[in-house]
Formats: structure tokens, C-alpha cells, sequence
């Protein structure tokens, strides 16, 4: 992910009229040959092993942190100790309270901190968000969300910290997939008020890349039903977070259905946004969305295809002009109080699991 980001900052041209200059100037990465790669980078000046020394450089103002969730909240607190704000990659802590305690060091502080989730910069979803707020879909009745992988689906796959709760929280699958998953409903004020749960381990161990065999103990699957108001009427919610979904690869998607239209659109299907509109015969209409439509215009033409480091370097263009101001009425990354309503989504899905029951927040 630290490469994507030098991607994204290396392309800052590409931004029309974008009020902020960006620039990667130091890079912290226990890999000599990743480090390697980054001398690539003409406007990087540090290669380090240690962050310490990263925070130590007065020239940078902000730190991208992409580590496991069990070191989220030791270096998340150092980054902003040391003076600097923040863009820290989901799920913001390994459980609630370190994402509590996180949130609120960087308000005691007054540091600028947001939490990573890049699929909303997308035209599609742009244009989902921007369709429930103009309120053509009538009263909702609906939503259905998710964010689907399959690479799991190999049993043969040497387990990673991805696949152990020591490093990735006991929310296991939640913690690596969800914050993508509620960054809209949460953006939109859907908070979730019931949640019931159903967790799967599916795989329950894997080769440990040593010639033996290691437990794999996270879930694999999360399936949660829940249950929110929207403007005085209770919706039904389900929130899809697996990483073994047939035939599914990094498949992200919305789907939001009211009285009066409905909206849906999925990665599977970049380019592709389908729109409900209801009468004696029922319709739904595939609309090219293109490369238009993003938050933060760029140099490329509207007819061209959209990809991940497109919607990659929106949430960077996002966070940059919000700390700087500029933000006005675009779409912004997750805050610290969007992660913390996350983890308390995701505490209740393993209580409810726990007790077979649905669990009010």
C-alpha cells in the first residue's frame, strides 16, 4: 500500500486545479529490497528501517501507516506524539477500545487523523451517494453492502497475519474488510442499531511456510443483519465482509433500494452503475459512468475506464485538501469517529455470535 501511495503522490499533476501540493519525502520499511524500490522516487530523501527516525524528520507533516492491526494503536499514538498527523489504514486498532483511545489522543492533541477506505472515490459510488441524497429514492427500504474476496479459497495458501488473531483482532475478517463496508452507511448517518451475526472459520489451518502446519483462527466470513432508522422508518441492512466468495476477486459493492428508485453498483462491473426506476413495467438501467463524476477532477478524459490507484489517489486528494481546508462539499476519508462506529459494529457481531442472539448498540 506504501507503494500505491508513492504511485498516487508521483501522478499529483495529474489533479486539475488541485489546491495543495503533495509530495512523498520519506519512506520507513523493514524490507531492504522494498526500501530499494522507493530510490525510484525522485522527491524521497530518507530510506529508513526504523520509524523512529521517519518521525524524527522535520521536513514531513504527515505519516501513511500501513502496518498490522496489532501495532496500529503503539505507532498510530508515536505518529501523532511526535507532532504529526495522520492517515492510518483501517480498521484504525486491533479492537474498540485501542481505536477509542487513538481517537482520542488525536483530539487531545488537535492533530489531523483519517482512517483509509478507497473505494468510495469511485464515479459509481459517487453517484450512489449523490442519488440518496438528492432524495429520489423515495423512502428507503433497503440496503446491501459488501466487499468480497476468494483468494482464501486455496487451502494450500501459507497462512499470513491476516489469518491470526494475535495480529489481526479477535473481528478476524471484520477488521480487514468492514471499514470499506460502512464508510458510506456511516457517512450517510446509518449507524446501525441491532446486529445479528453470523461468523464462519472456514479454514481452520494452513501450511505456516516452514513445511508444517499453522491454526488459523481468524473468521473467515462475516455475514451481519442489522438493523438501522432512516428518517423515522426501521431498514433492514446486511453487511457482507468474506474472503472466501466463489468466483469473487477485491469485489466491492452497494446496493440501496426505496419506495421510489434504486441504486446499485459493484466493482465487478467498473464502468457500470444500475438505476432503478419504477412504473407498470419494471426497469433497471445500466449507465456508463466513466471516469467522470470523481471528487477531484483530473487530466483524463470522462470516456476512459477508472481503476484502484485512480480511487487510491482520490482518497489522498481527499485527505490533503481536507486538512488543508479545502475539502468544501466533496466526499472526505473515514474519521475517527466513523472507525470508532465501526468497531463498535463489529463488537457487537462478536457478541452476537457469541450468544446466537441479535445485540443492540
Amino acid at each position: 500500500m506504501g507503494r500505491e501511495a508513492a504511485s498516487a503522490f508521483g501522478r499529483w499533476f495529474a489533479l486539475n486545479d488541485f489546491p495543495v501540493k503533495a509530495q512523498l519525502t520519506a519512506v520507513c520499511d523493514l524490507n531492504e529490497k522494498v526500501l530499494e524500490w522507493y530510490k525510484n522516487v525522485p522527491t524521497v530523501t530518507q530510506l529508513t528501517g526504523d520509524y523512529k527516525e521517519l518521525l524524527a524528520n522535520k521536513d514531513v507533516d504527515v505519516v501513511y501507516v500501513a502496518v498490522p492491526h496489532n501495532l496500529h494503536q503503539e505507532l498510530y499514538l508515536e505518529v501523532l506524539r511526535a507532532g504529526k498527523d495522520l492517515l492510518g489504514e483501517k480498521p484504525f486498532g486491533i479492537d474498540l477500545q485501542a481505536a477509542e483511545i487513538i481517537k482520542a489522543e488525536a483530539e487531545k492533541l488537535g492533530s489531523f487523523v483519517r482512517c483509509s477506505s478507497e473505494f468510495p472515490f469511485l464515479p459509481g459510488p459517487q453517484r450512489v451517494i449523490s442519488e440518496v441524497n438528492s432524495g429520489r429514492l423515495g423512502r428507503i427500504i433497503e440496503v446491501k453492502t459488501g466487499f468480497l474476496h476468494s483468494s482464501d479459497m486455496d487451502a494450500s495458501k501459507p497462512i499470513n497475519w491476516k489469518r491470526q488473531n494475535k495480529f489481526c483482532g479477535e473481528i478476524g475478517v471484520m477488521g480487514d474488510l468492514g471499514m470499506h463496508v460502512l464508510h458510506i452507511p456511516l457517512r450517510l448517518g446509518w449507524k446501525p442499531e441491532i446486529v445479528f451475526a453470523q461468523l464462519q472459520k472456514i479454514i481452520t489451518e494452513r501450511p505456516d511456510g516452514k513445511g508444517g502446519i499453522a491454526p488459523c483462527d481468524t473468521w473467515n466470513n462475516a455475514t451481519l443483519n442489522t438493523q438501522l432508522t432512516v428518517e423515522s422508518e426501521t431498514v433492514p441492512m446486511t453487511l457482507e465482509m468474506k474472503r472466501l466468495a466463489p468466483g469473487e476477486t477485491n469485489t466491492w459493492y452497494i446496493e440501496i433500494y426505496g419506495t421510489e428508485g434504486g441504486i446499485k453498483y459493484s466493482t465487478k462491473d467498473t464502468k457500470g452503475l444500475w438505476v432503478y426506476k419504477p412504473g407498470k413495467e419494471q426497469t433497471w438501467q445500466r449507465v456508463e459512468v466513466g471516469f467522470g463524476g470523481l471528487p477531484f477532477p483530473t487530466i483524463t478524459g470522462g470516456i476512459f475506464e477508472i481503476g484502484f490507484p485512480d480511487c487510491f489517489m482520490q482518497m489522498l486528494a481527499a485527505y490533503v485538501a481536507e486538512r488543508a481546508g479545502a475539502l468544501n462539499s466533496r466526499f472526505g476519508c473515514v474519521t475517527p469517529a466513523e472507525a470508532v462506529d465501526s468497531h463498535k459494529v463489529f463488537a457487537a457481531a462478536l457478541k452476537s455470535n457469541e450468544t446466537k442472539s441479535a445485540v443492540k448498540l
